[in-house]
């Protein structure tokens, strides 16, 4: 069985939802937190576009130090920005999985803080780490659309907004 055809699909279909979600992040509500401690709305979209582009990071790369790497959130300033950002690091994420050979999905990735390891994983587990990623900010930000009376989009099956199949 080859793995890299099964991840591309997940890919296809978790986008769907995504970018579902994505549209509906209002600008006017960018700043909007529930909690002291939670990112912004848009912060929270911003990662989510940009999720998919560590597809891309996982395949080419052998790690990540937070110490060593600055990280700056790309600047947005509508939800169309957020949507073409998504874009990008979809295509990045497509493109890298189209050219991966199954062999290049075995090698160890790692995600540290200088010496302090954070994470080791394959980069087969950081794909489906990103995917997760995608998936678990995605059901906060419908908790935050929800907090704003934003109607929610099927996405696995009905919303008690969107009860059509």
């Amino acid at each position: 069985m080859e793995i890299i055809p099964l991840l591309q699909k997940e890919l296809e279909q978790e986008v769907i939802a995504t970018r579902k979600l994505l549209s509906l992040v209002p600008t006017a509500k960018f700043d909007f937190k529930p909690h002291e401690k939670n990112m912004t709305m848009k912060q929270l979209a911003v990662h989510i576009a940009e999720l998919a582009g560590w597809i891309s990071m996982g395949l080419h790369t052998e790690g990540l130090d937070f110490a060593a790497q600055t990280y700056e959130q790309a600047e947005v300033s509508s939800t169309q920005d957020i949507l073409d950002l998504f874009d990008k690091s979809l295509a990045e994420g497509k493109e890298a999985l189209a050219n991966a050979k199954e062999e290049d999905l075995l090698p160890t990735w790692t995600m540290s803080m200088g010496e302090q390891v954070l994470m080791k994983l394959s980069k087969y587990e950081v794909i489906r780490h990103a995917l997760g990623q995608m998936i678990h900010h995605r059901a906060q930000l419908g908790i935050f659309l929800r907090m704003l009376n934003v109607p929610l989009p099927k996405t696995y099956g009905p919303t008690a907004d969107d009860s059509s199949f």
